[in-house]
């Protein structure tokens, strides 16, 4: 996935960070001949990556835990009928995960700055406590199921 950079911090041994729009951060070495990145050493350097496109292959990880289970699924809801809960920015709860599961059309998920357009081909994965939005684009048809780890 695709993010922007914006700023940096340094990490416990001093090697720095970008910190980036999607809220996951990656390091940028300067360590010749492997990883050439002189930019990093300096402000200026630093300073002139903001708003970098950048990947972030953390954010192409995100999954629901193997040891999760659905606990929990809404009504099949449509662009006329979409609560406004789900329209305005909302969390799910400690421990809760959901899936968003387009039936029909397409559906737009909102989350770590970033729009992603979901299909029946295409789920939203939610994570916990992530704030997040939908926006219908179109008729559509979708649900939410909610997911949370088993307790032992």
């Amino acid at each position: 996935m695709h993010t922007t950079i914006t700023g940096f911090h340094r990490d416990e041994v001093g090697d720095w960070v970008a910190e980036l729009a999607c809220e996951h951060g990656q390091h940028m070495r300067h360590k010749p001949p492997w990883q050439e990145r002189a930019w990093v050493t300096t402000e200026a350097g630093r300073q002139s990556k903001f708003g970098t496109h950048i990947d972030c292959p953390l954010c192409d990880r995100i999954a629901i835990p193997e040891s999760a289970q659905e606990y929990q699924r809404t009504a099949t809801f449509t662009e006329q009928d979409v609560p406004q809960g789900l329209r305005a920015n909302h969390r799910t709860k400690v421990g809760t995960w959901a899936r968003i599961v387009v039936e029909r059309g397409t559906l737009e998920y909102h989350v770590r700055g970033r729009v992603h357009s979901l299909t029946p081909e295409t789920v939203g994965i939610v994570e916990p406590e992530r704030t997040h939005h939908v926006s219908p684009v179109g008729p559509v048809h979708f649900h939410v199921e909610f997911w949370r780890e088993r307790q032992p």
